[in-house]
């Protein structure tokens, strides 16, 4: 049993059941590389209100040091029996510089540790999920480049709608995954690092005097924004986990369109309707049926985006009903956060790579563009430009359409007596031109086309 923070008022040992239930160390050792962070500012604060000497700080600023390098280089062990990472800190602290590590905790909580630690691994993962985000909004560009002019039917409600380019289509997803990463954008600027709120009321150091500054390993986009704010509000500082649902509300959205794309890929990839093949590597086999491959990636990832609600749901539930300040009811905001953070790291990862491998059908997909009911919309324009008020034009194409389904006749194969039923002014030559891919989307004036895909990083 590690030693622990405190404990002076209590006469009996922690019961065993009880430090395994209340232990926090399994999971929020990730915290450590930023609680040490955070030690280290905190020993300069210290230092400029003259409660350290300048060579006691620079001791154990030395020590913190040494721990932050291990920890970012994932060398940190922590211990199994401690109680939570901060407590493996100062004790390992203590290892190091002996009785001097005892101070480190003045006119500091684990309440106001905990909440930096969070807020700053929060404000880091958001700035490196936007640089996933750009990898995968590129590959999609990048795709869209190498087929270049290709034709695809769109859908609504999953029936043939109106002929589309393939650029539009992955372009619809690149504008998802561009709003993501504005919203981590602004999620990222959003989430203030506090210092000095002490456990709930504050603490005897005037934040505002000694001024507070990243320490040097905070570099690159993050420290243009990595600002440490004086305590406005103590008791909020403590309590505030806004930014945690903040973020696991982000990452379901961006879990939901990986899932809406992974659909699309599912459908499109089975033989019904053969529009895309998944490259080997990213699928999988039977173990009963040797012909199968499975779109598993893309399943996974469609089922994923339940836990990632489920996280965000969690989260909100913990705290509905929280009194101010602190709760230990809080300690569960981080394994939903890691999770999520986590699930949606490899899902931009794969698919970044999984994206690169698509091969298109062409061939199937033109036999599918030959549906005429894809250009129903376009005869009803056409009538329009005629002079035909566009509800009358719509149920004049509406009742050729039928003919043609109840007959098994195409539009294209009608005489002009048949179509002069409908109307005089469907003319069979212009018909016929008419129903055409490439016509179909050349007609469609009041779209710019100008999806981007270039890379836009969180936090530049």
């Amino acid at each position: 049993m590690s030693k622990k923070m405190w404990g002076g008022r209590f006469s009996k040992p922690t019961h065993p059941l009880v430090e395994k239930f209340t232990g926090s160390i399994h999971y929020d050792h990730r915290l450590a590389e930023y609680d040490l962070l955070g030690s280290m500012i905190h020993v300069e604060v210290l230092r400029r209100a003259k409660l350290l000497k300048t060579s006691e700080a620079s001791k154990m600023y030395k020590a913190l040091e040494a721990l932050h390098k291990k920890a970012s280089k994932g060398a940190y062990v922590p211990d199994p029996s401690s109680e939570d990472i901060h407590t493996d800190i100062q004790n390992k602290l203590e290892k190091s510089v002996g009785a001097l590590a005892l101070k480190l905790h003045t006119a500091r909580s684990r309440n106001d540790q905990v909440a930096f630690a969070s807020k700053l691994y929060t404000k880091i993962k958001a700035v490196e999920l936007g640089a996933l985000l750009s990898n995968l909004i590129e590959a999609l560009g990048t795709l869209s480049e190498n087929n270049r002019g290709l034709l695809v039917p769109a859908f609504t409600h999953m029936q043939h709608a109106q002929v589309v380019y393939l650029k539009d289509y992955l372009g619809a997803y690149a504008e998802m995954l561009k709003r993501d990463a504005v919203r981590l954008d602004a999620a990222a600027k959003n989430v203030k690092l506090i210092m000095g709120a002490g456990a709930v009321a504050g603490t005897p150091i005037d934040s505002a005097k000694y001024e507070i500054k990243s320490p040097g390993r905070i570099s690159g986009a993050l420290a243009k924004s990595f600002d440490i704010h004086p305590v406005s509000n103590s008791i909020d500082a403590v309590s505030d986990r806004d930014f945690v649902i903040d973020m696991l509300s982000l990452l379901s959205i961006i879990g939901m369109h990986i899932s809406r794309l992974s659909e699309d890929l599912i459908i499109w990839s089975t033989k019904e309707f053969g529009f895309v093949e998944l490259d080997e590597a990213f699928a999988t086999g039977s173990s009963l049926m040797p012909q199968k491959k499975n779109p598993d990636v893309l399943e996974l990832a469609r089922g994923y985006a339940g836990r990632l609600y489920g996280n965000l749901v969690n989260s909100l539930t913990v705290m509905k009903g929280l009194p101010l300040s602190y709760n230990r009811d809080m300690q569960l905001d981080k394994e939903p956060l890691f999770d999520s953070i986590d699930i949606v790291s490899i899902e931009l990862k794969v698919f970044s790579e999984l994206v690169k491998t698509l091969g298109f059908n062409k061939s199937r997909i033109e036999e599918v563009l030959e549906d005429e009911s894809l250009y129903a919309t376009d005869l009803v324009y056409y009538l329009v430009d005629k002079g035909i008020p566009f509800r009358t034009a719509h149920s004049v194409v509406g009742r050729l359409a039928k003919h043609s389904i109840d007959s098994s006749i195409e539009i294209k194969s009608m005489s002009q007596a048949e179509l002069d039923k409908y109307s005089d002014k469907l003319l069979r030559a212009d018909i016929i031109r008419l129903l055409n891919p490439t016509v179909s989307v050349k007609s469609k004036r009041s779209i710019k086309r100008e999806i981007s895909y270039v890379k836009s990083h969180v936090g530049s």
